[in-house]
């Protein structure tokens, strides 16, 4: 007899999105992406942070100041990142996993790559202009979104587990 608490596909996905996003080194927002095909195959991940060759070390991770010293100028974000991950790979008809709404900027590259279907975890600045136009586009375009719900709101790796 199998077993019957494994997780959803919308668990897993979700969940490597968001251990994806445990490699952002953004110290206030650590975004994840996942992009899955339509037989639930993972087509590619990303997260937030600099682009290649951008060290970590030499940009700003500051949220406030002038506009060359904070990070926004500078940082890819998650959807953007695993959508250049994919490096070519055929994206129509996919669904992304993303912990955070996408902006405004991230929707039109969504939209772009043939993305059908966004599953996010939070909206927490769904107010803001930039959710609003993003889901403006995503409406036009016939992009689907919702937000996840899970059997399992909690899931533990633990690597001692499988010694």
């Amino acid at each position: 007899m199998k077993r019957e608490d494994y997780i959803s596909w919308d668990e897993y996905f979700m969940g490597v999105a968001f251990l994806a996003s445990m490699r952002s080194k953004d110290p206030s927002t650590q975004v994840g992406a996942c992009i899955v095909d339509g037989e639930n195959r993972i087509l590619s991940t990303g997260y937030n942070g600099f682009p290649a060759g951008c060290p970590d070390d030499e940009f700003p991770w500051e949220r406030e100041g002038e506009f060359s010293k904070v990070k926004y100028p500078f940082v890819v974000h998650a959807e953007l990142n695993a959508i250049l991950n994919a490096r070519g790979k055929n994206l129509t008809g996919s669904r992304i996993y993303v912990d955070l709404f996408p902006c405004n900027e991230c929707a039109k590259a969504i939209i772009q790559a043939g993305i059908k279907e966004v599953v996010y975890l939070s909206d927490k600045y769904e107010k803001t202009d930039a959710t609003i136009a993003s889901k403006r586009m995503l409406n036009y375009a016939g992009v689907t979104y919702r937000r996840a719900t899970f059997a399992h709101t909690r899931l533990v790796i633990d690597f001692d587990a499988k010694k």
